[in-house]
């Protein structure tokens, strides 16, 4: 029987089914990361994003209210966002949710239409959208929309795989439109994300069911044997990637072959089990991303499977020590001082990071509030909003201090009703420290942003830490394990030591204008270590200041800046 019209009840759970096909995937997500860095977040930042709305949409105490579940969609989505990927999520979900919102039923035309707001949303958000990212893949998905819209396709059941069978297309294209994602072997993580979120929802329209305990309340892993991470790490191949393939095209010999050899040379111990329009497949590799784009070339993908071997433990352990830490600053929120108690000022300043150190120097700049946050725990608008109204000022300047904080930031200064929020777009710890610096509370707001903005752009900057699986980026080979250094566009050079890597870097960074070098040592870089550091360097640029403090930031060993 064909269905020409989706009602309330099946939208929400087509919703809801969409948000926990995607929070299922969000770790697979997370390692298309193009950088190989201890920080692959898209994943996660896209699915707390949806499970910010599904909290809300649960709530809804009238569930046949088309208007009021929109509503839920949008306004959680929008305050839940994290991350650039979430924030673009949120307002695709926003754009289609003000189509749909005021009807009874979703007809194939009505939903094409709100593709396309969809879409024309997003792109807005965004100052310089970039073609190969999440953004195509909308936009693709919303081209196919219209097209079979027009062309009189009228049953669900006919146009919704064809969309998305149309996105997986164009996100198999996205590595060849942004060259890092071909060089790197992956394709768009946002995108794949969106793809991940338009497959759950035609799974709950086929009869699926949402389970809230497994999306809201999800159950640790067991842990395993204390000596297994080193045990593992001594694989040559960090994944075992399983699935089930179902031939949609003829399938030979010398496909065979072509198949068999290329997995070879990224891959072992593949194991395939084949019939004349089947075959279930279990290798090891480095690059799942890799694999599964070949298998698609033949087939469509079920049953997928990938578990990470090496360094799965390390985000997990990451992550957890953040939200650990984002707990206990909930914690303390009662005890701190309300806003309204507080002396009024007239321009306020919150910043984010990750480290008490670094907190702290933010603090002694005459940052009003920190949020705890960075790469691998992405504060979201609601997060930001909330630290606005800890502050007593009129306007509050924000200082992001990550380029996948500036869209949060942005839509917080956008939806914030009460205050003035003006974002600073610092893309870097240092360039955040650099903008505290150069505000003066006396001067006002516009002059202030003026001469903020102005300052950042003379300061270069380098993060410092090791890589977690074999790529190449800017034709670099970089090997798992590696130290890489990665400045403000790209990886400045790859090393095996910590300091020699560092130092490196700092000579490309460096010219006759550097005043200052500063340096501040993670979490993991011992005192000692990051006082050898600092003695290279300033045994190396004897004109020129150099200054070491303690950021205790994770991930990342060293934040280097020359300005």
């Amino acid at each position: 029987m064909s269905i020409t019209a989706i009602d309330v009840q099946l939208l929400r759970k087509m919703f809801l089914c969409g948000a926990q096909n995607l929070e299922s995937n969000k770790a697979w997500i997370n390692e298309l990361n193009v950088f190989p860095v201890p920080d692959g977040d898209t994943g996660t930042n896209m699915g707390m994003t949806v499970v910010s709305a599904v909290r809300e949409v649960l709530d809804v105490e009238d569930a046949d209210d088309m208007k009021k579940v929109c509503k839920a969609i949008s306004s959680g989505s929008l305050r839940g966002a994290r991350g650039n990927s979430g924030v673009i999520l949120s307002q695709l979900l926003r754009g289609f949710c003000k189509v749909v919102r005021d009807t009874g039923e979703v007809d194939v035309p009505l939903c094409a239409d709100a593709f396309d707001k969809a879409v024309e949303t997003a792109y807005k958000a965004v100052m310089k959208p970039k073609e190969g990212t999440i953004l195509t893949v909308a936009k693709g998905a919303a081209e196919k929309a219209r097209e079979l819209a027009d062309g009189g396709v009228t049953d669900f059941d006919e146009f919704i795989p064809k969309v998305i069978d149309y996105a997986q297309e164009v996100l198999a294209k996205t590595p060849e439109m942004l060259p890092v994602l071909k060089q790197a072997g992956v394709v768009d993580s946002g995108g794949q994300g969106l793809l991940q979120l338009l497959k759950g929802a035609y799974e709950g329209y086929q009869g699926a069911e949402f389970d809230e305990d497994a999306l809201l309340h999800p159950s640790k892993a067991e842990e395993g044997p204390a000596d297994q991470g080193e045990k593992l790490a001594d694989l040559r191949y960090g994944y075992v990637v399983t699935f089930f393939e179902v031939f949609t095209k003829p399938y030979n010999d010398k496909i065979d072959r072509d198949v068999a050899a290329y997995m070879n040379t990224i891959a072992d111990q593949i194991v395939t089990v084949r019939t004349d329009t089947t075959m279930h497949v279990q290798m090891h590799t480095n690059d799942p991303g890799l694999v599964l784009q070949r298998a698609l070339l033949y087939g469509q993908l079920k049953e997928i499977s990938i578990a990470n071997l090496r360094c799965g433990e390390k985000f997990e352990e990451l992550r957890a020590k953040q939200e650990e830490k984002q707990e206990e600053r909930a914690e303390s929120a009662a005890a701190e001082t309300p806003a309204e108690q507080m002396p009024k000022k007239d321009i306020g300043m919150i910043a984010v990071c990750a480290g008490d150190g670094l907190a702290e120097i933010f603090r002694g700049l005459g940052v009003d509030y920190v949020i705890s946050g960075g790469q691998t725990m992405n504060p979201s608008t609601e997060d930001i909003l909330n630290a606005v109204g800890k502050v007593n000022a009129d306007t509050v300047f924000i200082l992001p201090n990550n380029k996948n904080i500036i869209l949060a930031s942005n839509q917080a200064a956008a939806i914030s009703e009460d205050k003035k929020l003006i974002v600073i777009p610092t893309k870097t710890i240092p360039q955040g420290i650099t903008a505290a610096i150069n505000f003066i509370p006396d001067q006002d707001a516009a002059l202030n942003e003026q001469t903020m903005t102005e300052e950042i752009r003379k300061v270069r900057s380098a993060e410092v830490t090791y890589a977690v699986r074999d790529t190449v980026i800017d034709d670099i080979q970089i090997h798992e394990g590696n130290i890489m250094a990665i400045g403000d566009s790209g990886i400045l050079n790859v090393g095996e030591d910590r300091n020699a890597t560092t130092l490196e870097a700092l000579t490309k960074m460096v010219d006759d204008a550097t005043e200052l070098i500063s340096i501040y040592y993670g979490e993991d870089a011992a005192e000692e270590e990051a006082e050898a550091l600092r003695s290279a360097v300033a045994e190396k640029y004897p004109g020129i200041d150099v200054e070491l403090q303690k950021g205790g930031q994770p991930v990342y060993c060293y934040i280097v800046s020359a300005e």
